[in-house]
């Protein structure tokens, strides 16, 4: 008898629907036979399900079972197919009836006393089912993925635990499953700011104002300065200034977690924007993504959050370079054996480093021992184009006594994320016409030229600073974006000529970490030269 059950095998991050096709052939040798590229772990499922079957009191048939998992030239991997396999045969061999398969598709693990373990990929699996629209099926997960699962909407959605409970659902038809509530998600509400406040941070009110410029505009940031000054302290504080992700977001930033793994058992959608800060002794392949089967790498978990490299040089410099293409287009694209897939990256980058390899190269109290050649050597482990797509660059001194005694606290990060949200607010009305940009560091040149126009005075500093600095296209782009979101944080519908210069202010390394400031400057008065 043959029988075919609906499933879903993960391509990347995305669900692609397959049939479980099972046949019984009676007075043949005994045996489980498998077809359609089943790696190790779903190979390995057979025992699994044998067990599972015995142990909830049915049986494991005694005949020639043939599975073919189709399409059959699409790797398949991972346990979720255990549940399907196992109804697969158990509608086989007649124990339960098929005439309800078809309205249901299936994911789960087995253990070997018949539960049902959580999977990944849940979330993927009930989009690629809402995408049918009127022809989806129901998915039926294990307990701990239909808080993800009910985030896509429109599709109906059982959990359970066991095999006697997914039989249950198979003589009973799909009447039996009630209609799934969007408000039964619990976990859609974020917190206000993740844990680590702002106000931790004494002194460096200039650090403290490009973060806030970064967060305002969706920039790349890095800090330098001598080991101690707060680099990482301020850069793990950059998520907890950035906006609430909307319902969108987080979903997309969920999707890439469950198809990890790394979403908790029972856990809904992702209610802070990611951070992730991996070690310089990553790969290429952990940092990017790849493998086999491919799997998102940090950058892709990093997706709608903040991707923070500390000891930045330390990093392979191979490593590094890979993240020039990602950082401008926002995805990633792997390709193995002729199949290629494509993982979202749209992250915030803030990176810190020394300025020398002892890191006391600025301290004022001396100390550095590091020669020119070796600082070089040392600084040079960055290449030019990966320093040109980071807009911001901020020189940290040390802290001193007095600002680290000060009385009362610190601006805080809900006060400074007031602030953020508005300006994200200006942008997000700016761009309603344009979906694919989401604040000004994601402007195109034709966005860019529409929103980011400087007359005049700022135009004059900007040819200046261009002239001065020797800028790339790339960067004096960059300063526009930055220009247009210090203009935005300060509600001003134009550019102005203090917008820039603060803007231009911003690109340290493009005139050199210890020169002097060669371009205007922000006094009391307004600009100086």
């Amino acid at each position: 008898m043959l029988t075919t059950v609906h499933t879903y095998a993960l391509h990347g991050i995305e669900a692609i629907p397959v049939r479980v096709e099972v046949d019984l052939v009676s007075g043949a040798y005994p045996m489980l036979i498998m077809v359609g590229l089943p790696d190790t772990a779903v190979r390995e499922s057979r025992e699994r399900i044998a067990a599972a079957l015995r142990n909830q009191g049915y049986r494991f048939p005694d005949k020639k079972i043939t599975v073919n998992l189709a399409p059959a030239g699409l790797p398949k991997s991972g346990v979720a197919f255990d549940l399907p396999i196992a109804i697969g045969v158990l509608a086989a061999s007649g124990q339960v009836p098929n005439e309800f398969l078809a309205h249901f598709a299936w994911a789960g693990e087995l253990s070997l006393d018949g539960k049902i373990r959580p999977i990944c990929g849940a979330l993927a699996m009930a989009l690629a089912e809402r995408r049918r629209g009127r022809e989806a099926r129901k998915l039926v997960l294990p307990r701990g993925n239909g808080g993800e699962a009910s985030a896509a909407g429109d599709v109906g959605i059982a959990e359970v635990t066991t095999l006697k409970a997914v039989v249950r659902l198979l003589f009973d038809g799909p009447a039996a499953l009630s209609a799934q509530d969007p408000a039964g998600s619990t976990h859609l509400e974020a917190p206000a700011c993740p844990d680590g406040d702002l106000a931790d941070v004494r002194g460096q009110l200039e650090a403290r104002r490009g973060l806030e410029v970064a967060a305002a505009g969706g920039h790349n940031i890095l800090f330098i300065g001598s080991p101690g000054t707060g680099k990482s302290l301020l850069a793990e504080r950059l998520a907890g200034i950035l906006p609430p992700m909307t319902h969108q977001e987080r979903i997309e930033a969920t999707v890439v977690h469950s198809a990890t793994g790394l979403l908790a058992a029972g856990a809904g959608l992702l209610a802070q924007r990611p951070l992730r800060a991996p070690h310089h002794t990553i790969t290429q392949i952990g940092l990017i993504g790849g493998g086999r089967p491919p799997r998102p790498g940090e950058i892709s978990l990093a997706h709608r959050g903040v991707l923070f490299l500390d000891e930045l040089p330390e990093f392979a410099r191979h490593v590094l370079e890979a993240l020039r293409q990602p950082l401008e287009s926002g995805r990633v694209s792997i390709t193995r054996m002729g199949s290629s897939i494509q993982f979202p990256c749209r992250f915030q980058f803030v990176a810190a480093m020394n300025p020398c390899p002892c890191g006391r190269r600025f301290d004022p109290r001396g100390g550095c021992r590091c020669t020119p050649r070796a600082t070089a050597r040392y600084l040079g482990r960055i290449s030019g184009p990966l320093l040109d797509r980071i807009d911001i660059h901020i020189q940290m001194a040390p802290v001193s006594f007095g600002q680290l005694s000060l009385p009362g606290a610190a601006e805080d990060s809900l006060t400074v994320r007031s602030r953020v949200r508005e300006a994200w607010e200006r942008q997000r009305s700016r761009f309603k016409d344009h979906p694919r940009v989401l604040c000004n560091a994601q402007m195109g040149l034709a966005e860019l030229r529409e929103h980011g126009r400087v007359q005049g005075k700022p135009l004059g500093l900007l040819r200046m600073a261009v002239s001065r600095l020797a800028l790339s296209p790339r960067a004096y782009h960059r300063i526009l974006r930055l220009s247009r979101t210090i203009a935005d944080l300060a509600a001003s519908a134009h550019i102005g000529e203090v917008h820039v210069a603060e803007a231009i202010s911003y690109r340290l390394l493009d005139r050199g970490v210890d020169s002097p400031l060669s371009i205007p400057s922000i006094g009391e008065g307004g600009i100086s030269l």
